[in-house]
């Protein structure tokens, strides 16, 4: 036999052997003892630490938060919309703290000496759900991220446990008497016009406000929650029932919008009023009770207001983070809008 035959024999024979070594040595001894798969991967995966934890494993430690989540539209597996703890909080077993949503199967768990995430980026993370995108289903609430709360984070407005409650407190209807208001609103006439319907003068309207926000925010100069010196000093002396009163007598009185801005800016104010329909309606009428409505205030006031919010003059950290995007035209042309809006 030909001598290069013998060699490419020797060659295939050794190369044969030595897979059969490799498989022999590489193969677990314990494969196809079940069927087609490592039978002690079992054991394995038995002994493998939890990564995740399901909701009411949390409720010991956090029952009201528990509480506001399961009660919420993120537990409702009747509708298919069912957003678990540690979809936001990342997993309850250990991970690198620069990458706390990666997952590792030994470590610390929690509770025991392990802190959960709390998201701060809520934007990017309630908008992977809720950003509006072509295709998906509208049956699920959906923003338009840039036009609905600008740069302003998700958690600024919403309860995360319960987005659909708003962590503006509700303002308390009070039971106030419109007539006896009347005569203790007299004094108010010089800075928001006669029976509070505003025109050519300093303050806001306040004929036809909601009588729960006029009462609360009367009360808040009261008790130092808002700061400007002529209400405070005005309103240090009132009754809580004064307040009552005045506010169901403003909220009775009919309306009378400004209609004092510029015109040819209106059109450009109401794609900026975009921006606060989420709070303060789509025309300027809130739908709810603790916050006001803008449709028909003074142009001049709602500059001044907004200029207040971007400085710091005033305190609200939802309006803090609306007014510091807006530029001197968009507030001015935004509230050319509403001074032109129907305030009925």
């Amino acid at each position: 036999m030909p001598k290069h035959i013998v060699r490419l024999t020797l060659l295939i024979v050794a190369g044969v052997v030595l897979a059969y070594a490799a498989k022999q040595f590489f193969t677990d001894d314990s494969f196809y003892l079940y069927g087609h798969y490592r039978g002690k991967s079992v054991a394995d995966i038995a002994a493998d630490k939890p990564k995740f934890n399901i909701p009411k494993s949390c409720e010991q430690c956090h029952a009201a938060q528990y509480a506001e989540w399961s009660g919420s539209v993120h537990n409702n597996p009747d509708a298919g919309k069912v957003v678990k703890c540690e979809v936001c909080h990342g997993a309850a077993s250990d991970r690198d703290i620069k990458s706390p949503y990666v997952n590792a199967s030994t470590g610390k768990d929690h509770p025991n000496g392990l802190k959960m995430t709390i998201p701060a980026e809520t934007a990017k993370l309630c908008t992977l759900c809720h950003e509006k995108m072509p295709g998906r289903p509208v049956q699920q609430r959906q923003i338009v991220v840039a036009t609905h709360a600008g740069t302003q984070q998700c958690s600024a407005c919403h309860n995360s446990h319960t987005p659909r409650t708003f962590k503006v407190a509700a303002a308390a209807e009070p039971k106030g008497d419109a007539a006896a208001g009347k005569t203790i609103a007299a004094g108010c006439a010089g800075c928001h016009g006669e029976a509070g319907v505003g025109g050519n003068v300093p303050g806001p309207g306040l004929a036809g406000q909601k009588a729960g926000y006029l009462a609360d925010s009367l009360k808040a100069y009261k008790t130092g929650g808002r700061a400007d010196p002529l209400m405070t000093a005005l309103v240090k002396d009132f009754a809580d029932a004064d307040i009552d009163n005045m506010a169901a007598y403003f909220a009775d009185s009919k309306c009378r919008s400004a209609r004092n801005g510029d015109k040819k800016a209106v059109a450009a104010g109401q794609t900026v009023a975009a921006r606060c329909a989420a709070c303060h309606g789509a025309r300027g009428i809130s739908g709810q009770p603790a916050w006001p409505n803008l449709a028909g205030l003074s142009r001049d006031y709602l500059v001044n207001a907004l200029k207040s919010y971007k400085t710091g003059g005033r305190k609200n950290g939802m309006m803090e983070g609306i007014a510091k995007d807006l530029s001197d035209a968009d507030s001015a042309s935004v509230a050319s809008y509403y001074s032109y809006a129907s305030c009925r």
